[in-house]
C-alpha cells in the first residue's frame, strides 16, 4: 500500500473498522434471534444462545481487533512528508539523553588539516526491513551539534605515533561527556583516516592506528575494536560522502509520487528495470584530496577491455538494505579520489613548481626574480598587492599578489592533469552524467570558496561567481584585511583564507568545468555544509554504512514477540473481508446450534406426546 493513502492514524482507522464490522453484527444478530423465537418452549435456551452469539461475536472483534493493532502498531505506521528518515522539527530540539531507547555511535574523522568527532542517534528500528535506520546528529541542551575539532591532521604524529591516542583524547572524552554512561559499552566507535594519513607510508599508518587500539580501551569503554579503526580508501570516503547527502535529503525513500526519477538497472540476473527516486552527486574538495561521487542508473557499455578494467576500479555497486536478498537499496556509484588535488595541496604543487621554473629561469637568464623583497614574483593567484614568501630546501622564494582571476585559472590548469580529456595523466575512467537530469551538491571547499568571503554559498551560478571572484582578487590586500577586521567575512574566515581565497577560487573552478567538464551554466549545483540543520560530510555516510545490518537485530526480536507466520500478518492486515467471514462463521455455527435445539426440542415433544398416550391408553385400561 504506497505511504501516501494512509491519511488517517492508525487508530482512527481502528476504531472505523470496528465500528463497520459490529454494525454489521447488528444486522446479522437479529435474524438469528427470530429463529429462537419460533421455539418458545425452550426460551430458557435461547437466551443462552442468543448470549452465547453476542459474546463469540464480540470476543472475535476483540481478538481480531487486538491482533489488528499489534500489526499496525505504531512501529508499522507509515511517515508521511518529504523525507521519511527526518523529522525536522524533532531533528531541531535537543537529544533526549534520558530516553533508554536511543542507541549512539561516534565517528571521528582523522583528516589531513584536523581531526573532528561527530556524535549521532537513533531510535529503535522501525521495524519495516526496506527502510533505513534513522540516524540523526545529537544535539546538546544548547540545541548544537555535538561536533568537536582538533588541530594539526594526525598524520603529522608519522614519526610519534605513539602520541595518537594522547592527539584524540579531548575528542573520545567530549563524545563520552555527551553519551549516557550507561551506554558507553554499546556505543559503537569508527576512527577512520583519510587523505592525510594515506599519504604516509603503510609501516607508519600501522604504527599510529596500533597506538590507537591498545591505549583507546584502556580509557574509554566504547564499542572498538581493531576493525574499527582504518586508513579508508578514496573510494570508500567519497561511497560514503554519497550515501550521507543522499540520506540527509531523504533520497533512499522510494515514493511512488515523486518530482524527479530515474530508470535503474542493477546487477542482478532477469531483473527489471525500477523507477525510483532521483539521488544526488556529490563533488568533496578537502585539504589534500577532492572526492567525486553520483549514481550511474543505467548499464555501460565500454568501448574496450582496458577502459571496463579502469571503469570497474572506480564503480561500486552495494546494497545499503539490511537484507541482501532485496534490491531496493542497490544502488551503481562512480566515485573516484584525486590525491594531491585537496585546496591545500594543489597550492603547494603549485607552489614547488613556482619555486623550481623561477629559479631554472633566473640561472637560465641571469636574473635574481623572487630571491629579494625588492624584486618579487608577481603571482596573479595572490590578492593584489600581498607579499609573501615560500621556502623549499632553504631556498627562499618572494612573492607579490597581483590579482588577476583569469591569469590565475591559465596558471593552474596545468595541475589538473588533463589527458585525454579526462582528470588524471593516467586517464582515469569517468562515467558518463547526464546533465540535463542531474543534481550535484559541493562540499567543503567547493562550499568555503563561495561562502567564507564571498558570501555566497548555496545554488552556484558560473557567471556571477567568475565575477565575485574577479573582484576579490584585484581587491588591495590592506581593503581586505580591514574587511576581516570589521567583520564583513563569515565567522569562518581568518587570514590563510584571504591570503588563499584567490588561488582557491580558481582551482575550484577550474576542477569543476575543466576537470569533470561541468556546462558553465550548469544550475543544479548547490554548495552546503549542512541540510536540515545535519551534517552532510561523509562521517554520516560511514556510520549508516556500517551499521546497515544493526536493524536485523530489531526485525528478529519483533518477529520472537509477535511469532506470527508472514502470510497471517498479511492477511490480517490487507483483507478486510476475514473479518467478514469470521463472523459469518461464527453466525453459522449458531445457527446450526439452534437447529440442533429445535430437533431435540422436536424429539422430546414426540416423546412427551407418545407418552401421554400410553398413559391415557393404560388409564382407560383401568377404568370400570
Amino acid at each position: 500500500m504506497q505511504s501516501g493513502s494512509y491519511t488517517k492514524s492508525g487508530s482512527m482507522q481502528e476504531e472505523e473498522l470496528m465500528s463497520k464490522f459490529v454494525s454489521e453484527a447488528h444486522f446479522i444478530l437479529p435474524a438469528s434471534l427470530l429463529v429462537l423465537q419460533c421455539v418458545p418452549a425452550v426460551s430458557g435456551l435461547c437466551s443462552q444462545a442468543a448470549a452465547a452469539a453476542a459474546a463469540a461475536i464480540t470476543s472475535t472483534l476483540l481478538v481480531l481487533g487486538t491482533y489488528q493493532r499489534q500489526l499496525w502498531g505504531p512501529q508499522q505506521r507509515p511517515r508521511g512528508g518529504v523525507n521519511k528518515y527526518l523529522s525536522i522539527a524533532e531533528s531541531m530540539e535537543a537529544t533526549d539523553v534520558l530516553n533508554p531507547a536511543l542507541n549512539y555511535g561516534i565517528v571521528v574523522d582523522c583528516g589531513s588539516s584536523g581531526s573532528r568527532v561527530f556524535v549521532y542517534y537513533w531510535p529503535p528500528h522501525n521495524g519495516n526491513p526496506h527502510t533505513l535506520l534513522d540516524i540523526r546528529q545529537m544535539k546538546d541542551h544548547d540545541r548544537k551539534p555535538v561536533v568537536k575539532k582538533i588541530k594539526p591532521g594526525i598524520s603529522t604524529l608519522a614519526k610519534m605515533p605513539t602520541q595518537a591516542s594522547d592527539y584524540l583524547h579531548p575528542l573520545l572524552s567530549f563524545a563520552a561527556a555527551h553519551v549516557p554512561r550507561s551506554k558507553h559499552k554499546e556505543t559503537p566507535l569508527y576512527i577512520l583516516c583519510t587523505a592525510g594519513m594515506r599519504l604516509l607510508p603503510e609501516s607508519q599508518q600501522a604504527a599510529i592506528l596500533e597506538d590507537l587500539v591498545t591505549d583507546v580501551p584502556l580509557e574509554f569503554d566504547f564499542l572498538f575494536s581493531h576493525s574499527h579503526t582504518e586508513v579508508i580508501s578514496g573510494k570508500q570516503e567519497g561511497v560514503y560522502a554519497w550515501i550521507g547527502i543522499n540520506f540527509v535529503l531523504g533520497r533512499f525513500d522510494h515514493a511512488d509520487e515523486v518530482d524527479a526519477t530515474v530508470e535503474v538497472t542493477t546487477g542482478s540476473q532477469n531483473q527489471q528495470p525500477i523507477s525510483r527516486r532521483r539521488t544526488v552527486g556529490m563533488m568533496d574538495m578537502g585539504g589534500a584530496s577532492l572526492q567525486i561521487a553520483y549514481e550511474v542508473p543505467s548499464a555501460i557499455t565500454f568501448n574496450s577491455p582496458q577502459e571496463e578494467e579502469a571503469g570497474k576500479s572506480v564503480l561500486a555497486e552495494f546494497n545499503l538494505g539490511c537484507d541482501v536478498e532485496h534490491t531496493q537499496h542497490v544502488y551503481r556509484v562512480y566515485v573516484t579520489t584525486f590525491l594531491g588535488f585537496g585546496g591545500n595541496m594543489a597550492r603547494q604543487r603549485y607552489e614547488d613548481q613556482l619555486v623550481n621554473d623561477t629559479l631554472a629561469k633566473n640561472r637560465l637568464l641571469s636574473t635574481q626574480t623572487g630571491l629579494s623583497e625588492d624584486k618579487p614574483y608577481l603571482d596573479p593567484c595572490l590578492p593584489l598587492g600581498l607579499s609573501d614568501t615560500v621556502v623549499r630546501d632553504n631556498q627562499t622564494l618572494y612573492l607579490r599578489g597581483l590579482g588577476e582571476w583569469t591569469r590565475c585559472q591559465e596558471a593552474v590548469r596545468p595541475f589538473l592533469g588533463l589527458h585525454n580529456g579526462t582528470m588524471s595523466p593516467g586517464g582515469v575512467y569517468q562515467a558518463p552524467i547526464n546533465f540535463s537530469n542531474s543534481e550535484f551538491y559541493g562540499f567543503s571547499e567547493f562550499y568555503y570558496c563561495m561562502e567564507d568571503v564571498l558570501r555566497m554559498g548555496g545554488l552556484y551560478h558560473g557567471e556571477k561567481y567568475s565575477r565575485a571572484a574577479t573582484d576579490y582578487c584585484s581587491t588591495k590586500w590592506s581593503k581586505l584585511k580591514q574587511r576581516l577586521d570589521n567583520q564583513l567575512f563569515s565567522q569562518q574566515a581568518d587570514i590563510n583564507r584571504l591570503k588563499y581565497q584567490c588561488f582557491k577560487s580558481a582551482w575550484m573552478f577550474e576542477v569543476l568545468h575543466s576537470g569533470f567538464r561541468f556546462p558553465t551554466d550548469y544550475a543544479s549545483l548547490k554548495t552546503a555544509q549542512l541540510v536540515y540543520d545535519k551534517e552532510v560530510q561523509w562521517t554520516l555516510g560511514a556510520i549508516l554504512f556500517k551499521t546497515r545490518f544493526l536493524p536485523l537485530r530489531d526485525l528478529q526480536q519483533e518477529t520472537l514477540r509477535q511469532s506470527h507466520p508472514s502470510w497471517l500478518r498479511s492477511s490480517f492486515v490487507y483483507n478486510h473481508h476475514l473479518f467478514s467471514l469470521c463472523i459469518l462463521v461464527v453466525v453459522l455455527a449458531i445457527l446450526l446450534y439452534i437447529l440442533r435445539l429445535r430437533r431435540i426440542h422436536q424429539r422430546e415433544q414426540r416423546q412427551a406426546e407418545a407418552l401421554n398416550l400410553l398413559w391415557a391408553e393404560e388409564g382407560e385400561a383401568l377404568l370400570p
